[in-house]
């Protein structure tokens, strides 16, 4: 283990329960992963304790670091006032029993703020950010740094929070975990084998995402099917049970000639990722489920638009990338002049996903 020489290095061996906290959506959420990992081995004697969103939850639970997962509903915002004050001072309450030492704020929610303040917390580390922008943040006692144009991959900005405060992960300790389960993997299981297919007999595609400008043409996705086909490839598609999702695959498979298994709609989260670790190769845009397929470590072939492929491409996983040359990306913005509709990706051609997956399938 290498020990950074930071001045205000904190001693891990006198720290008995560490909170992190991840406040944003399943990919996000995912890509925490190794944080708890990295802390459980520097510091065997750790109780770490995650914080989510409720509906995110699924990416942590049944991880071997992680000692109790707390969460804040988003339908709190949607309640009366009172209500509200309820559930976030009983979540206080449970958080301050935990007596931690060390808040890890992997966003920049001002509720990490208020939960190092309100629950006692003697250490909190937090990406710098000035008190104007986030009122009370100087309640932290560690900040990491973060250049907007110093482009570095999600994950290893995560990481920065431990390596400002004495702990330098090393590369191999630094993969994403995530743990589908029993029941996930019984239940796919099963399914396949309804179908008639083995173990990476198969070719995921997952061809949504929740923000739809991140998503390729569905004629596209549809001739791709119709040509892996000829090839002799198996197809398992799948979605989120979104009815706009949905819709978006009545639409793909309407124009596809070939026999394609069809989950969407039909599987949990933690059953997507056992479907992911049983594909040969998993096919997407930059979503959540492209993280899940590198988490259960298949190769991933990915689709890149708006959104920034260093910062978010496959971590630690076989992978080939489709993108365009436009200037203006990555942007991160929702759509050309915000029409939801992204020419860098219109305009990505069939013949180069179906080449990156030749590739990658060669290589693996």
């Amino acid at each position: 283990i290498v020990r950074a020489m930071i001045p205000d290095a904190i001693d891990l061996s006198g720290l008995r329960r560490v909170l992190v906290t991840k406040l944003r959506h399943h990919g996000d959420v995912l890509l925490t992963s190794p944080v708890f990992q990295i802390l459980k081995n520097h510091a065997a004697h750790l109780e770490i304790d995650a914080l989510a969103y409720r509906d995110t939850l699924p990416m942590l639970t049944l991880h071997p670091a992680i000692s109790k997962i707390f969460s804040v509903d988003r339908e709190w915002k949607r309640q009366s006032l009172l209500s509200q004050l309820q559930n976030e001072w009983r979540l206080i309450r449970e958080l301050r029993a935990r007596k931690y030492d060390l808040i890890v704020h992997l966003t920049e929610h001002p509720r990490g703020a208020w939960v190092k303040k309100f629950a006692g917390i003697r250490y909190g580390i937090a990406r710098e950010l000035s008190a104007r922008v986030r009122p009370g943040w100087n309640r932290f006692t560690h900040f990491y740094h973060h250049q907007s144009n110093n482009r570095r991959h999600t994950v290893d900005l995560h990481l920065d929070a431990l390596r400002r405060i004495g702990v330098e992960p090393t590369r191999d300790e630094s993969r994403l975990i995530l743990i589908a389960g029993a029941d996930a993997e019984k239940s796919v299981d099963t399914k396949l084998k309804g179908v008639g297919l083995a173990a990476k007999s198969f070719i995921h595609i997952h061809p949504t995402s929740r923000w739809f400008f991140k998503t390729w043409p569905s004629e596209n996705f549809a001739e791709l099917i119709n040509r892996l086909a000829q090839k002799g490839h198996r197809i398992v598609i799948t979605s989120a049970p979104d009815q706009k999702e949905m819709a978006m695959i009545a639409s793909i498979l309407g124009s596809v000639s070939a026999a394609v298994i069809n989950f969407s709609g039909q599987l949990s989260l933690k059953e997507l990722a056992a479907l992911s670790a049983r594909a040969r190769l998993f096919v997407g845009v930059d979503s959540a489920p492209m993280h899940i397929a590198a988490a259960m470590q298949t190769p991933v072939v990915a689709l890149f638009g708006p959104s920034g492929e260093v910062e978010w491409t496959p971590w630690m996983v076989p992978h080939r990338l489709v993108l365009s040359t436009h200037p203006c990306r990555p942007c991160g913005r929702d759509g050309c002049g915000g029409s939801k509709v992204s020419q860098c990706l219109t305009t990505l051609d069939v013949d180069r996903v179906e080449t990156a997956i030749d590739e990658l399938l060669s290589a693996t």
